[in-house]
């Protein structure tokens, strides 16, 4: 099995289960019961568990509420209507490791939030969109950040996609701003991108929680965080964790 077949095979099986978790998260379930969930998802398929690869890391999600945006460990308090709740996860197939992400709102969404979260998606899809042969990491970042800036948010700037693989994280790494140092990094066919747009609705700075995981904004504002893992095709980019 050639690494493209493995992992649009795994893509597809990853995306299925992240396609059940907006109808699954709703007040009342707790981030525990979500990765559950996800966990024997993961199993029953014959997959391996991604995310604990990573070193002391126990869990098949990360799960953030509100203001974390990345590493939450999935607790029991339950989700309440309004929460803004980001579930990321990876599963291995074939030795392939695939790795994506939702942000869904709990109950019907604000008209804020709910463009809010339209704006975050955006950013993600013109990113997508650059992820041609020939093209930079620069401009992925760029158009991440073009998108968030015009709806009038801010991207993160602490935390980056990243290639992936045989390994979860691989080089090269994405940020999700116009950074100058990566306008000379450029993307080739058959490479396979984990590309995450993360955006604030308020100040982009992070702080760690107690938990030694979970990173948040310091000003306390909502986070979302979108993310596919993308296959460079001579035709241009090949999304491999759609829901669809």
């Amino acid at each position: 099995m050639t690494k493209l077949q493995a992992m649009t095979e795994g893509g597809k099986r990853l995306g299925w289960i992240k396609g059940q978790l907006p109808g699954l998260i709703r007040e009342g379930v707790t981030p525990l019961e979500i990765d559950s969930f996800v966990d024997k998802a993961i199993l029953s398929g014959g997959d391996k568990h991604s995310f604990k690869t990573v070193d002391h890391y126990p869990f098949a999600t990360c799960i953030n509420v509100n203001a974390g945006i990345v590493h939450g460990l999935p607790g029991s308090t339950p989700f309440k209507s309004g929460d803004v709740v980001k579930v990321d996860m990876g599963l291995i197939h074939q030795g392939f490791h695939l790795d994506t992400s939702l942000t869904v709102s709990v109950g019907p969404p604000t008209p804020a939030i709910a463009q809010f979260l339209a704006v975050s998606q955006r950013s993600l899809k013109a990113a997508i969109a650059l992820a041609s042969p020939g093209n930079t990491i620069y401009d992925l970042g760029e158009a991440m950040q073009t998108v968030a800036e015009a709806g009038g948010y801010n991207v993160i700037r602490d935390l980056t996609g990243h290639g992936i693989g045989r390994q979860l994280h691989l080089e090269p790494y994405i940020p999700c701003y116009a950074d100058p140092r990566n306008k000379k990094i450029i993307l080739a066919v058959d490479q396979t991108l984990a590309i995450e747009a993360m955006v604030s609705m308020g100040d982009y700075r992070l702080v760690e929680d107690s938990d030694g995981w979970t990173l948040s904004t310091q000003d306390g504002s909502l986070t979302a965080m979108f993310e596919e893992t993308v296959y460079i095709t001579a035709q241009g980019p090949q999304v491999l964790t759609t829901t669809n």
